[in-house]
């Protein structure tokens, strides 16, 4: 990162530039030409798909909290159903498997 400062009557402001770091990929012949092919598609040049790809994974695989904080927003989302079927729920598995079992 490179710092410079500038005076504009009397007044330091800090000007930051952030150089994106180089990262070197070998791919096989195949992946480099689907690559290609969706960058063309998209418009765009295969670096930038390559960078949106990485955003996005470690977007996904980077995620900070707990599994409650991931999934908080999928919480109450479906209605419908019988609502009971969370009550005694360890006697009706175990019917189910003497079910299973006199089936045999």
């Amino acid at each position: 990162m490179h710092l410079r400062r500038i005076c504009i009557t009397q007044t330091y402001y800090a000007i930051l530039s952030v150089v994106a770091s180089p990262l070197t990929l070998r791919l096989n012949p195949e992946t480099r030409r689907r690559l290609d092919r969706i960058a063309r598609r998209k418009g765009s040049t295969t670096s930038q798909v390559l960078r949106e790809a990485i955003e996005d994974l470690v977007r996904r695989e980077d995620c900070p909290g707990s599994a409650w904080e991931r999934m908080k927003h999928l919480v109450g989302v479906v209605e419908g159903g019988d609502p009971a079927l969370s009550e005694n729920t360890g006697k009706r598995f175990a019917e189910q498997l003497r079910v299973r079992r006199k089936a045999r």
